[in-house]
């Protein structure tokens, strides 16, 4: 279920595109993240209590509010390639954060699986012509590297809150921190067509609250390096919705790097522990969804040792 958020995220350059008012990516992070973010704090009824006030800002900051800011800005100042091959170097940075914060082990296979989808990208996106900008490039390193650090600080910090409502917390937590941005640079929003209405729908409450809520579900369920990966399928996503619904071109280069892509997520996968295989729960885990979704357990990956 975790890789439904990244295949999700894929399809943003298609809505921003075709449904969205031109040049307001600001707009688009905010919308995408504070009114979902309401809705789930309004729905659960839950408020963060002691230490999750601070940790639910600093993950939020770091996932959203922060991410999507330099997210943007890379791809301003960067061929869209460039952009999507700077930002594959993320599996990488949680790998070397997984070390240093949860004491995970970095292994030869997450190594080479991490240059491999960094390589897999490249093919898929990046062009020949491709120019550099250092600062486009600064902040596409910059997101990844928080999106890493916001990954690798939510495996730390298991909250024992139902995962709506900690998902809640963080999206209207990067909000706020986007409200102030996206006013200044961008200024108030503009008058709004049914079409962009529909785009922001979409963004919001498929892209926001269910991709972010499955998202962080992953985080607490598999290992942080294990999540991370399935990040990259977002290009992959993104090409082949150009390719069937936009009717952009796809060369041999670009499906031998689609290719590349897939075998790295599949190596990076690799066996779990006991109960886990390439990401995929078992039985145990499928019927429990719902009750660690309502909060009733608050870590599947350890609630069958503490019962």
């Amino acid at each position: 279920m975790t890789s439904f958020a990244p295949a999700v995220w894929g399809t943003t350059y298609y809505v921003t595109t075709e449904y969205l008012p031109p040049d307001r990516p600001l707009l688009a992070g905010l919308l995408r993240a504070l009114p979902a973010g309401l809705l789930l704090v309004a729905v659960t009824r839950r408020l963060p209590r002691g230490d999750w006030w601070w940790r639910s800002l600093v993950l939020g900051t770091l996932n959203i509010g922060v991410f999507l800011p330099l997210l943007f800005l890379a791809a301003y100042r960067l061929p869209g390639g460039v952009a999507a091959t700077v930002g594959a170097v993320q599996p990488l940075v949680v790998a070397g954060l997984a070390v240093a914060l949860l004491g995970q082990r970095l292994t030869k296979r997450t190594a080479l699986a991490g240059v491999a989808g960094v390589v897999g990208v490249a093919l898929l996106v990046l062009r020949g012509d491709a120019r550099v900008d250092l600062v486009g490039v600064a902040a596409a390193l910059g997101g990844a590297v928080a999106m890493a650090a916001g990954v690798v600080l939510s495996k730390r910090w298991t909250s024992p809150a139902p995962l709506l409502a900690v998902t809640g917390w963080q999206l209207v937590a990067g909000g706020l921190v986007l409200l102030p941005v996206t006013f200044l640079v961008e200024g108030p929003p503009p008058a709004m067509t049914a079409a962009n209405v529909g785009g922001f729908a979409y963004l919001g409450v498929i892209g926001g609250a269910v991709a972010y809520a499955l998202w962080f579900r992953g985080i607490r369920v598999l290992a942080a390096t294990q999540v991370t990966f399935l990040g990259l399928l977002s290009p992959v996503v993104a090409t082949a919705v150009g390719w069937l619904v936009l009717g952009q071109g796809l060369t041999p280069v670009q499906v031998l790097g689609a290719v590349v892509v897939l075998g790295a997520l599949v190596v990076s996968q690799g066996v779990g522990p006991r109960g886990w295989s390439g990401g995929v729960a078992t039985s145990w885990s499928v019927t429990r969804s719902r009750d660690f979704l309502a909060g009733g357990v608050e870590n599947p990956a350890t609630a069958p040792s503490q019962r």
